[in-house]
Protein backbone atom coordinates (compact mmCIF):
# COMPACT_ATOMS: atom_id res chain seq x y z
CA UNK A 1 0.00 0.00 0.00
CA UNK A 2 1.20 3.30 -0.97
CA UNK A 3 2.66 5.99 2.45
CA UNK A 4 1.40 8.98 -0.10
CA UNK A 5 -1.76 10.02 -1.08
CA UNK A 6 -1.89 12.04 -4.68
CA UNK A 7 -3.40 15.11 -3.97
CA UNK A 8 -6.00 16.58 -6.67
CA UNK A 9 -8.22 19.76 -6.31
CA UNK A 10 -10.74 17.80 -4.13
CA UNK A 11 -7.80 16.49 -1.80
CA UNK A 12 -6.46 20.78 -1.63
CA UNK A 13 -10.13 21.48 -0.96
CA UNK A 14 -10.53 19.45 1.72
CA UNK A 15 -6.71 20.69 3.09
CA UNK A 16 -8.00 24.35 2.94
CA UNK A 17 -11.33 24.12 4.67
CA UNK A 18 -9.59 21.91 7.20
CA UNK A 19 -7.15 24.57 7.92
CA UNK A 20 -9.63 27.53 8.03
CA UNK A 21 -12.16 26.12 10.21
CA UNK A 22 -8.97 24.76 12.62
CA UNK A 23 -7.79 28.54 12.71
CA UNK A 24 -11.58 29.66 13.12
CA UNK A 25 -11.87 27.58 16.26
CA UNK A 26 -7.71 27.89 17.77
CA UNK A 27 -8.79 31.63 17.64
CA UNK A 28 -11.62 31.60 19.39
CA UNK A 29 -10.09 29.47 21.88
CA UNK A 30 -7.52 31.75 22.62
CA UNK A 31 -9.50 35.00 22.71
CA UNK A 32 -11.89 33.44 25.10
CA UNK A 33 -8.91 31.69 27.07
CA UNK A 34 -9.89 32.26 30.98
CA UNK A 35 -13.73 32.29 30.52
CA UNK A 36 -14.13 28.46 31.81
CA UNK A 37 -14.31 25.58 29.88
CA UNK A 38 -15.67 26.89 26.28
CA UNK A 39 -12.29 28.51 25.29
CA UNK A 40 -10.74 25.27 25.95
CA UNK A 41 -13.31 22.91 23.90
CA UNK A 42 -12.45 25.61 20.59
CA UNK A 43 -8.38 24.69 21.38
CA UNK A 44 -9.37 21.15 21.32
CA UNK A 45 -11.39 21.10 18.30
CA UNK A 46 -9.05 23.60 16.40
CA UNK A 47 -6.03 20.83 17.00
CA UNK A 48 -8.50 17.92 16.21
CA UNK A 49 -9.53 18.88 13.05
CA UNK A 50 -5.21 19.53 12.60
CA UNK A 51 -4.56 16.39 13.66
CA UNK A 52 -7.04 14.76 11.82
CA UNK A 53 -5.97 16.00 8.49
CA UNK A 54 -2.25 15.08 9.13
CA UNK A 55 -3.34 11.45 10.15
CA UNK A 56 -5.71 11.44 6.82
CA UNK A 57 -3.34 12.43 4.50
CA UNK A 58 0.33 12.13 5.51
CA UNK A 59 -0.45 9.41 8.32
CA UNK A 60 1.77 6.54 5.82
CA UNK A 61 4.50 9.14 6.96
CA UNK A 62 3.93 8.33 10.22
CA UNK A 63 2.80 5.13 10.60
CA UNK A 64 2.07 2.39 7.78
CA UNK A 65 -0.97 0.93 10.11
CA UNK A 66 -2.22 4.51 9.57
CA UNK A 67 -2.14 3.55 5.79
CA UNK A 68 -4.34 0.78 6.65
CA UNK A 69 -6.53 2.69 8.84
CA UNK A 70 -7.18 5.75 6.23
CA UNK A 71 -10.85 4.60 5.67
CA UNK A 72 -11.68 4.29 9.14
CA UNK A 73 -9.84 7.95 9.45
CA UNK A 74 -12.02 9.40 7.21
CA UNK A 75 -15.47 8.53 8.83
CA UNK A 76 -14.02 9.57 12.05
CA UNK A 77 -13.20 12.98 10.17
CA UNK A 78 -16.74 13.20 9.07
CA UNK A 79 -18.22 12.42 12.43
CA UNK A 80 -16.02 14.58 14.12
CA UNK A 81 -16.96 17.81 11.74
CA UNK A 82 -20.63 16.65 12.02
CA UNK A 83 -20.63 16.54 16.22
CA UNK A 84 -18.99 20.06 15.74
CA UNK A 85 -21.79 21.13 13.31
CA UNK A 86 -24.37 20.21 15.96
CA UNK A 87 -22.87 21.31 18.68
CA UNK A 88 -22.45 24.38 17.76
CA UNK A 89 -26.40 24.48 17.24
CA UNK A 90 -27.03 23.07 20.25
CA UNK A 91 -24.83 25.84 22.49
CA UNK A 92 -25.84 28.65 20.45
CA UNK A 93 -29.82 27.64 19.75
CA UNK A 94 -31.25 31.02 18.82
CA UNK A 95 -28.38 32.92 19.14
CA UNK A 96 -26.89 32.56 15.54
CA UNK A 97 -24.09 34.91 14.49
CA UNK A 98 -22.89 34.85 10.40
CA UNK A 99 -19.39 34.22 11.60
CA UNK A 100 -20.51 30.69 13.34
CA UNK A 101 -22.69 29.99 10.55
CA UNK A 102 -19.91 31.22 7.30
CA UNK A 103 -17.78 28.39 9.61
CA UNK A 104 -20.57 25.70 9.39
CA UNK A 105 -20.73 26.06 5.49
CA UNK A 106 -17.25 25.83 5.60
CA UNK A 107 -17.70 22.35 7.67
CA UNK A 108 -20.71 21.40 5.77
CA UNK A 109 -18.42 21.10 2.36
CA UNK A 110 -15.77 19.49 4.53
CA UNK A 111 -18.13 16.85 5.15
CA UNK A 112 -19.34 17.01 1.12
CA UNK A 113 -15.95 16.58 -0.23
CA UNK A 114 -14.72 14.16 2.79
CA UNK A 115 -17.69 12.02 2.03
CA UNK A 116 -16.60 11.86 -2.29
CA UNK A 117 -13.25 10.98 -1.62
Amino acid sequence: MSKTVKLGSMQYGIIVLTVLTALIHLGLGFSFLGNGALPILFLLNGIGYLALMVAYFWGGSISAQLVAMRGQIRWAYIAFTAVTIIAFFIMNFGNYQLPGLVDKLIEIILVVLLWRD
